[in-house]
């Protein structure tokens, strides 16, 4: 196979990882999309230097690491850390957050839905009032603390819904 057409494949399936890669994340988290873009590009330069030089060893060492790092680490491993258990209960209560304002014919989400979805899966809204701080944060506006555990503090997530009935979970 020419050089050309290793690159021109090589680019395609970078670009194919990182696409794959960042729909496979839930649509109500950020989605770091302008990181997801810079390594999809850093991995479409490594590619382009393959069809530049293919006479210096070491640059086709640095170009193969790389293509390693910017079209495959980097975004499987985006996608893996996105959603930690934390962020996986904040989706969970934002589901059933939503589907209890849709059972009451109701075009946004309440802060008492969130309360009572929270708690109904075992955990609680709000920051766990402490000795340093004993005043609760985010338990009556958005966006809401939602912990996964009503007697553990950290981690947590931020969940709010700007637009009536869309969710938007990301850390706090």
């Amino acid at each position: 196979m020419s050089p050309r057409a290793r690159a021109l494949g090589v680019a395609g399936l970078c670009l194919l990882i990182a696409v794959v890669a960042g729909l496979a994340v839930d649509s109500r988290l950020d989605r770091h999309w302008i990181l997801r873009g810079l390594t999809a590009l850093l991995a479409v330069c490594c590619a382009a230097l393959l069809l530049t030089d293919q006479t210096r060893r070491l640059r086709q060492i640095v170009t193969g690491v790389g293509l390693g790092m910017f079209g495959l680490i980097i975004p499987v491993s985006q996608t893996i850390w996105s959603k930690p258990p934390e962020i996986d209960f904040a989706l969970q209560v934002a589901t059933d957050a939503k589907n209890a304002a849709q059972k009451d014919a109701r075009s946004t989400v309440s802060v008492a839905d969130v309360k009572a979805a929270a708690e109904a899966r075992g955990g609680a809204v709000g920051s766990l009032p402490t000795e340093k701080t004993p005043r609760v944060r985010g338990a009556d506006a958005y966006p809401l603390i939602v912990r996964a555990k009503r007697d553990q503090g950290r981690p947590w997530a931020c969940l709010s819904f700007p637009h009536g009935l869309d969710a938007r979970v990301r850390p706090c």
